[in-house]
């Protein structure tokens, strides 16, 4: 029962991480601020524009079915996160706690998180099919390898703060 503490403070710290990406990053204050502003010819607006990739909307011009799955898409990032935090126990449990197998952990289970977010939303979209589902788990991975980091640093803080 000793490691359920940490374990669990690596999910929630993870977990957090993601939550915050996607409330702050994906709001559409920042999503329209990133369209109008960022040019995605350059390396630094690509990645200001994929930090909204997950966003929510309250109102948009789009049919009710992709706002939904827009919405839907950015919960589950932040919630299968926390599954996918929770699943990897093996870096959690092995001799190098706290390390670099724990950031790698939190960044692959990012990188997961928006892969099956994007695949399982895509079929709730208007018109739906196989190809655009799996195009769109290729997006959402894209999303989670180079933001996932950011999930990964905070999972091995998770650890540091309870030795």
């Amino acid at each position: 029962m000793a490691l359920t503490n940490r374990y669990k403070t690596a999910t929630g710290a993870g977990t957090i991480a993601a939550l915050l990406l996607v409330l702050i990053f994906g709001s559409p204050w920042y999503a329209d601020w990133a369209e109008a502003n960022a040019d995605p010819g350059t390396a630094g607006g690509w990645f200001l524009q994929l930090l909204a990739w997950p966003s929510w909307r309250f109102d948009s011009d789009a049919s009710i079915q992709d706002l939904i799955a827009a919405d839907l898409r950015a919960i589950l990032v932040v919630a299968f996160t926390a599954l996918f935090l929770f699943l990897l126990p093996g870096s959690q449990l092995a001799r190098a706690r706290g390390t670099v197998s724990q950031f790698f952990a939190g960044w692959a289970a990012y990188v997961f998180a928006g892969a099956f977010a994007a695949l399982l939303t895509a079929l709730v979209q208007t018109n739906p099919s196989l190809l655009g589902a799996f195009e769109a788990a290729g997006s959402g991975a894209r999303y989670g390898f180079f933001v996932g980091w950011v999930v990964g640093i905070a999972t091995l803080g998770g650890w540091r703060g309870r030795r």
